[in-house]
């Protein structure tokens, strides 16, 4: 009688997981080459835009993987701390004289008290009672900075334009500056994301996200870990806000706490993979510049035209590959918990 199959051993788990996640940076680092020298190809002014916008469009949909993928907190009010990001670093500038890097940090930190702040109270609620009570409080948000004088109200703040400069983080025509700003500030999302995604707070995210009873059984603390995701999450989201009053060097609230950011937050990350590493970036590569292509070909006739192609994909996704676009590559991009 053959004698049973002993079990393998965990070292060559560990092994095979080590290996999957230097594979992850060895992407990584190629990706980022890639996209670094794209500005030496591609000349078109238009088209660099359109980088940036893709750019910027995937650090924030990584930003809001955090909350809304690993820790399965579907927030669609992420337009709050966007806007938050935005208005900070464009009143410390225009009404202060504080460089926008200053402003950066100091949108992020207040977005993260701001995400403490409201998820003590909204991380009681579960489910789509959770999605509706951040949509409302993003849309209360945007209203009162509609009718907020010193913060120009409906008008809005324009920038003083002082020449190229990157103290004051403004170029006149020149796009490379914004496109490897965007790249880095994707690189660190991405690069928090991959730390941790393979710490005991990734695993614990992972579990609330599964069961949340039963990873409380086993002694994860639950609102600690919300709590947590939720702050990491606001802060990436607003300096992604203060970078975008940057580069388009005016803003008023409906251009950045309009319900759609919060929608074009989201989507990437649904359509390329929600609580996977690759799913944001993938999913906003595909997004962003179809919508702009949308705006620049149909204009004013295709207004809703983007939406109604971000629903049929979206149905696609989910009947086909409920995974995301990931799954095309490899059985399972989402790591276990």
């Amino acid at each position: 009688m053959a004698a049973p199959a002993l079990p393998r051993p965990l070292v060559e788990t560990t092994s095979a997981h080590d290996r999957r996640r230097r594979s992850e940076l060895f992407l990584f680092a190629a990706v980022l080459v890639a996209v670094a020298s794209l500005p030496f190809f591609v000349k078109d002014v238009y088209t660099q835009n359109v980088i940036v916008l893709t750019l910027m469009y995937a650090a924030l949909s990584q930003s809001w993987n955090i909350l809304g993928g690993y820790c399965g907190q579907i927030s669609l009010g992420h337009a709050l701390y966007f806007g938050i990001g935005a208005y900070t670093t464009s009143l410390l500038y225009t009404k202060l004289g504080i460089l926008p890097w200053f402003g950066m940090v100091a949108g992020g930190l207040i977005a993260a008290v701001i995400a403490l702040a409201l998820g003590y109270q909204l991380f009681r609620l579960a489910g789509h009672y959770f999605t509706i009570a951040t949509i409302v409080i993003a849309e209360a948000g945007l209203l009162l900075v509609h009718n907020w004088d010193w913060a120009g109200a409906a008008t809005g703040i324009q920038w003083p334009f002082t020449g190229d400069s990157w103290a004051s983080f403004q170029f006149g025509r020149s796009k490379l500056p914004y496109i490897y700003f965007a790249l880095g500030l994707f690189a660190v999302t991405w690069l928090v994301t991959f730390v941790i995604e393979g710490s005991r707070w990734g695993y614990w995210w992972r579990a609330v996200k599964d069961n949340a009873d039963a990873a409380q059984s086993l002694g994860v603390m639950i609102f600690k870990s919300k709590m947590a995701a939720s702050a990491v999450s606001a802060f990436f989201t607003a300096v992604g806000g203060s970078f975008y009053a940057a580069f388009v060097s005016y803003i008023d609230p409906e251009s950045v706490m309009a319900f759609q950011f919060s929608l074009l937050m989201a989507l990437p990350a649904v359509l390329g993979g929600i609580g996977t590493l690759w799913g944001p970036a993938l999913g906003a590569a595909i997004l962003i510049p179809m919508t702009e292509v949308t705006r620049s070909y149909l204009g004013g006739s295709g207004r809703g035209i983007d939406l109604i192609v971000y629903g049929l994909l979206i149905m696609v996704i989910a009947l086909a590959r409920p995974q995301g676009l990931v799954s095309l590559f490899s059985r399972s991009r989402a790591p276990r918990a």
